[in-house]
C-alpha cells in the first residue's frame, strides 16, 4: 500500500499558541463570539467527554469557543459533554447528541470521540435533518457501521501504529511489549485489530507479547477503581516482566497512573494510546501547564524536563501535539470552512490543511482506510498517525518506517 507523507504548514490563527489556561477555561465557558453583535448563520455542535475522560478532546472544544464565541453569546460553537459512564448511560450520550440537532442553525455536528452510540445518534440526526454535516473523531465502533451514517472520520492509524509502536519498542531496546485492555475495548475492530497486529508484530520484531486485563473504567469500579488497579499493578508487573519491558494501555483514564509508576518502578512507555505531551504526563510528573495552555511547543519542553529530571530519559514517548485536541480544533476549523465554501468535504488536502491549525511544521503520514477482507477503501474515513518523540532522546523517525503489506491484510477476528 502505498503511503504519502504528509507535511501540515499551517499558520496558528488569532495567537491560539500563545493562551494562558485561565483565560482560556474562562473564554471556554463564557465566551463571546469575536466581533459579536451580528446574527450568526450557522452553528457547530461538538461533544466530547469530560475532563476525567478526555482532557486533550475537551479543551479543543475550549479552543474552538475561544475562536468563533459559544451560541450563548452569540457566537457559532455549542459544545456539549458525555457522561465519564458513557457505556452505561448510552441512550443518555445519543440524546443529548441528537438534540444539538434541534437547533434550525446547527449546520454541523462534531463528535469526539465518537465512543459507541455515536452511529446510533448519527442515523437519528440524518433521518431528521439530512442537511447537517456529520464529524466523528476517533470512533470506537465498527468502521463499516460509521462509515454509513458520518461525512467523514478520522482515527489515529490503528494498522500502522500496531506496527511501529513494537519497533520503537525494539529500537529502544527493550525485550517485552505489554498490552493494557479489557473486553469492551477489544471488542471493537480498530482496537481489536490493532491487538493482533501489535501481537504479530512482536513475534516478528523478537519481542515477547504479554496482554493483560484491567478494569474497564466506564464499569461498577470507575475511573478511580481503574486507576488504582493500574498503580497496585504495575510494580508487579514491572518485577515480573523487567524494566526493559514497553508498556502500552489503551484507555486514556489507565494512563496517568501507569506513567506514574514507570517513572518510578522502570519499564518504557513509547507513546499513549491518542498520544499528546499532556496526555497523562502533568499528573503523572505533578507539573502545572497553566501558563503554558495551547503552546505545544512549550509544553513539549517543560514535560520533557520534568521526564529527565524524574530519570526518565529516553523511556517515555509522545506526539508533539495533542492528537484529541488537534481533531476537534481541526474539525471545527474543517466545518467551519466547508460551511463558509472555503474547502470541501470530500477533500482530503481541505482536511489536513485543518488539522495543521493545530499542529504547525508537524509531520503525519495518512490513507484513507482499506478494509481487509474487502479490499474496498473507504472515502469517508483516514487514518493518521505523527513521529513520535521520546523525550530526552528526540524524534524516533517513525514516520519513515516501511509497515509490512502483511500487515494490512489481517483480518479482525473478535475476541470472545
Amino acid at each position: 500500500m502505498k503511503k504519502t507523507i504528509l507535511t501540515l504548514l499551517a499558520l496558528t490563527l488569532c495567537g491560539a499558541l500563545a493562551l494562558a489556561g485561565g483565560g482560556r477555561q474562562q473564554q471556554g465557558a463564557q465566551g463571546a463570539a469575536p466581533g459579536a453583535g451580528s446574527s450568526p448563520a450557522y452553528h457547530i455542535g461538538i461533544m466530547t467527554g469530560t475532563v476525567s475522560q478526555s482532557d486533550d478532546d475537551l479543551r479543543g472544544a475550549e479552543e474552538l469557543i475561544r475562536r468563533y464565541g459559544s451560541v450563548a453569546n452569540g457566537g457559532i460553537i455549542q459544545h456539549v459533554t458525555y457522561p465519564d459512564n458513557f457505556m452505561a448511560q448510552q441512550e443518555t450520550m445519543i440524546t443529548q447528541l441528537t438534540t444539538l440537532a434541534d437547533d434550525p442553525l446547527m449546520k454541523a455536528i462534531i463528535m469526539n470521540q465518537a465512543v459507541p452510540g455515536t452511529a446510533e445518534a448519527f442515523r437519528r440526526i440524518k433521518e431528521k435533518r439530512p442537511d447537517i454535516l456529520l464529524f466523528a473523531g476517533q470512533p470506537q465502533e465498527d468502521p463499516l457501521v460509521i462509515q454509513k451514517v458520518t461525512d467523514i472520520a478520522i482515527n489515529a492509524d490503528f494498522i500502522s501504529r500496531g506496527y511501529t509502536i513494537p519497533w520503537i519498542a525494539k529500537e529502544l531496546g527493550c525485550d517485552t511489549f505489554v498490552h493494557i485492555s479489557f473486553p469492551r475495548h477489544m471488542s471493537s475492530q480498530t482496537l481489536g485489530l490493532r491487538r493482533q497486529i501489535f501481537e504479530e508484530a512482536c513475534k516478528d520484531l523478537g519481542l515477547k507479547w504479554v496482554f493483560v486485563t484491567a478494569p474497564d473504567p466506564t464499569s461498577d469500579v470507575g475511573i478511580a477503581g481503574a486507576q488504582q488497579y493500574i498503580l497496585e499493578q504495575t510494580p508487579q508487573w514491572i518485577a515480573q516482566y523487567g524494566k526493559n519491558a514497553a508498556f502500552f494501555c489503551t484507555n486514556d483514564a489507565h494512563t496517568e497512573p501507569l506513567i506514574r509508576q514507570l517513572m518510578l518502578y522502570g519499564g518504557y512507555f513509547p507513546e499513549a494510546s491518542l498520544p499528546a505531551p499532556i496526555m497523562g504526563y502533568p499528573g503523572a510528573l505533578g507539573i502545572d501547564l497553566a501558563a503554558e495552555a495551547g503552546d505545544f511547543p512549550a509544553i513539549l519542553k517543560k514535560v520533557e524536563q520534568a521526564v529527565i529530571e524524574k530519570g526518565g530519559s529516553g523511556r517515555f514517548g509522545t506526539w508533539a501535539y495533542s492528537y484529541g485536541f488537534s481533531v476537534s480544533v481541526g474539525f471545527g476549523e474543517f466545518a467551519k470552512r466547508i460551511l463558509d465554501g472555503k474547502a470541501k468535504i470530500d477533500s482530503r488536502e481541505d482536511l489536513f490543511a485543518a488539522l495543521g491549525e493545530a499542529t504547525p511544521g508537524a509531520q503525519w503520514k495518512g490513507n484513507y482506510y482499506q478494509d481487509a477482507a474487502t479490499g474496498v477503501r473507504a472515502r469517508n474515513q483516514i487514518l493518521v498517525y505523527m513521529d513520535t518523540y521520546m523525550f530526552g532522546k528526540g524524534y524516533m523517525k517513525a514516520t519513515d518506517v516501511v509497515v509490512p503489506e502483511k500487515y494490512y491484510n489481517i483480518t479482525f477476528q473478535k475476541q470472545n
